[in-house]
């Protein structure tokens, strides 16, 4: 059986991290990962994910265009970012394969780039290693929780193949949303604080008016989420510097602009950014 709840899942499950076990698997309550992937069109979800999804989606209708465009965004910033001769990639809270995916995007300019996937999700983890297992040497895939930054920077390490000696990009795209403000804050510092000079950090974040964004937290039951403002964004980059245009709606966002492109105001958005880490300063 190569389905969500498998053996492969239950090896996933006892695979934990350094903190504890995976979140268990359970298709009678929506999921974070599968509402995303109904959401931008994929098939590995269950009626509960489907129903949230639905629900978010009546109320407020951008949802699923704001994940498409994160999606863009994200394309967008790698492409960049691996124009930058940046070899190696971790993505924290990766979610189910969408394509393209990371490593497709930056083996397009580097098929030797490591990519290294960190989830908690058993299903998403089983899905991962099945991707992982078909791409040769350069593509992994490790149980970790976001929120734990030292364990999943030492498990993405024991992988071989990323070095945190040397420039890595990590991507946090849509899942500083799930921690209040101060903990997101604590959270990317301390990844921040143990990236090489030149790194690149990729964020996203959804964020919406007051009025659209409480009903939102109070309608999303798969995890606690929390409406950010932008000043909130701008400190998740902290002690970076922001690859122009800075942080902007991920629709208007485009690197070596200096202002962003035009875009219609609405209730929500994804507001996005590249941050690098910088050189250390001469003795």
């Amino acid at each position: 059986m190569t389905g969500p709840g498998g053996p492969e899942a239950a090896a996933a499950y006892g695979n934990g991290t350094p903190d504890g076990p995976l979140v268990p698997f359970d298709p009678t309550k929506p999921n974070i990962a599968r509402a995303y992937d109904y959401l931008l069109g994929g098939k590995d979800h269950f009626p509960p994910d489907r129903e949230l999804a639905g629900r978010l989606v009546a109320l407020y209708p951008g949802v699923r265009q704001m994940v498409r465009e994160n999606r863009r965004f994200l394309i967008r910033a790698l492409d960049y970012v691996a124009a930058q001769a940046i070899s190696q990639y971790a993505d924290l809270g990766a979610g189910l394969p969408t394509s393209p995916a990371v490593h497709d995007i930056v083996h397009r300019h580097d098929a030797t780039a490591s990519v290294v996937y960190v989830d908690n999700d058993p299903v998403v983890i089983n899905h991962l290693r099945a991707l992982a297992a078909s791409r040769e040497d350069h593509v992994d895939a490790v149980a970790g929780d976001v929120a734990k930054p030292a364990a999943v920077l030492d498990t993405v390490q024991a992988t071989g193949l990323i070095d945190l000696g040397k420039p890595v990009c990590l991507i946090a795209a849509m899942v500083l949303h799930f921690q209040d403000a101060a903990t997101a804050r604590e959270i990317t510092a301390a990844y921040i604080a143990r990236l090489a000079p030149g790194s690149h950090v990729i964020i996203t974040v959804a964020c919406g008016e007051p009025a659209i964004g409480q009903q939102i937290t109070r309608t999303y039951n798969a995890a606690p989420v929390f409406n950010h403002t932008p000043a909130d964004v701008a400190s998740f980059f902290t002690g970076l510097d922001l690859i122009q245009p800075g942080i902007a709606d991920a629709r208007a966002w485009k690197p070596g602009w200096h202002t962003p492109a035009p875009y219609q105001q609405r209730p929500g958005q994804v507001l996005a950014g590249i941050g690098v880490t910088p050189s250390q300063p001469a003795p």
